[in-house]
């Protein structure tokens, strides 16, 4: 879980390179099925643990190892009440409240397997869920893969019935409708990572490493499973539905349960702070994850003082711009708004695009390039002046995220995406961008 977000997936196997979210274009896979370690994370749920683990060992294809990642209750779960043909392992945390991002990646360094499963202890699989999940999984290292989870009373579920015999309840309606309409995330676009949830969720070890695993600064309910999955949009990833897939929540879904909108409200305030996409804020937050990093990398005759200008007066507010070398005068002119700082792993996962500017810009020529480079999806969008020269180049952090796990170079990533060039023309130069 401490992959740099510029180092390359040690041992990789370059995976199919598809466009966009293109799933189905994966070949079936071939061979034996995944080694798969399921996580479950428990808090106080005994009773509900014990028929989530029976279930796991009655699969069809049963897993290689289970680890109850439990999150400080007051009594650890009964081990004695979790045996059977599948080896099962305790790992707990101190009670600092909801802590489910730090329990998942605890469970994740205790468990055996190459592809991991996510389950919640009150979500009991049907009997071929861990069978779906890895028949999708095995068709390529770079799939995050969503179950179905339904609804229904367990109360009166005995330990290794098939839940599916339980009274049922309703299925949350935007969750049916996006799986709808994005034809179970064959279609998926920018802000439909909000359709995957950690109680049913799959993905490759390398996979899950290379975004640096749940993040732990999500302490409260919610956000942790939606900020993993725009990670892994963001940097590449393929997401996918599996309906067939099957996991019975014991009860209502959130939205039905009491304190159900004070628990929202904290949620979008978490992932407003580290989600840049716009839809998850609504402006740009001081301190918090920017959307677009800005090198700034002066061509000849330029300075740096005119490129930073230009994009302090960008309409995309949404930006931080590293300074290039540390300068004494630029420190001072710019204090609190730009700096020479490297760039945090977490913001390069997190940004949707890098700029490298070397010639100042028109203030709507940032907006426009974002808008192409995410509306087209593709790896790089190059704006360029009179005569074809070279102003800025913006490229994604999805074709970045798949150059590192596909073992090839960046500017082969973003060739594989697309390229594109947007012309833009000479802004008018501010009287006050004087050399330092």
């Amino acid at each position: 879980m401490n992959r740099r977000a510029s180092d390359p997936v040690a041992g990789a196997t370059p995976p199919p390179w598809v466009p966009g979210n293109r799933w189905d274009l994966l070949e079936a896979p071939t061979g034996p099925p995944p080694r798969i370690g399921v996580v479950v994370c428990h808090y106080r749920q005994q009773a509900a643990l014990v028929r989530t683990v029976a279930a796991l060992h009655r699969q069809t294809l049963r897993p290689v190892s289970i680890v109850v990642a439990d999150d400080g209750s007051p009594h650890a779960p009964e081990v004695s009440a979790l045996t059977g043909p599948v080896p099962v392992r305790v790992v707990t945390q101190p009670d600092r409240g909801f802590r489910a991002a730090a329990a998942r990646n605890r469970g994740v360094a205790a468990v055996d397997g190459d592809v991991l499963v996510m389950l919640d202890a009150d979500t009991v699989p049907g009997p071929g869920f861990l069978a779906a999940m890895a028949t999708r999984l095995a068709a390529g290292p770079d799939v995050l893969a969503v179950g179905r989870r339904r609804h229904a009373d367990l109360s009166g579920t005995a330990p290794g019935e098939d839940p599916a015999v339980a009274p049922r309840l309703p299925e949350p309606a935007w969750l049916t409708e996006g799986y709808r309409r994005t034809r179970n995330l064959l279609d998926a676009r920018p802000g439909d990572w909000r359709l995957v949830i950690s109680a049913v969720l799959g993905m490759h070890r390398g996979l899950f490493d290379d975004l640096g695993g749940f993040d732990e600064r999500y302490v409260g309910y919610g956000g942790e499973d939606w900020d993993l999955a725009y990670r892994a949009w963001n940097n590449g990833a393929l997401l996918v539905h599996e309906p067939a897939a099957v996991a019975w929540h014991d009860g209502p879904d959130w939205a039905g349960r009491p304190g159900a909108r004070a628990g929202k409200d904290g949620e979008r305030l978490r992932i407003a702070a580290l989600v840049p996409e716009p839809g998850a804020r609504a402006v740009p937050l001081p301190g918090a994850v920017p959307d677009v990093l800005a090198d700034v990398e002066p061509a000849a005759g330029r300075t740096p003082v005119e490129l930073v200008d230009s994009l302090l007066v960008q309409t995309h507010r949404d930006v931080r711009v590293r300074l290039p070398g540390r300068d004494p005068r630029l420190d001072e002119l710019y204090r609190g708004v730009a700096d020479a700082a490297p760039w945090s792993d977490d913001q390069l996962r997190r940004a949707r695009a890098r700029l490298t500017i070397r010639a100042p810009l028109p203030p709507d020529a940032l907006a426009r390039a974002v808008a192409l480079l995410v509306g087209s999806d593709l790896g790089r969008v190059e704006l360029v002046g009179p005569g074809a020269e070279p102003w800025a180049e913006l490229g994604s952090t999805r074709a970045a995220g798949r150059a590192r796990r596909h073992g090839c170079g960046l500017a082969v990533a973003q060739e594989r995406e697309g390229v594109a060039t947007l012309p833009v023309h000479p802004p008018h130069r501010p009287s006050s961008a004087v050399a330092p």
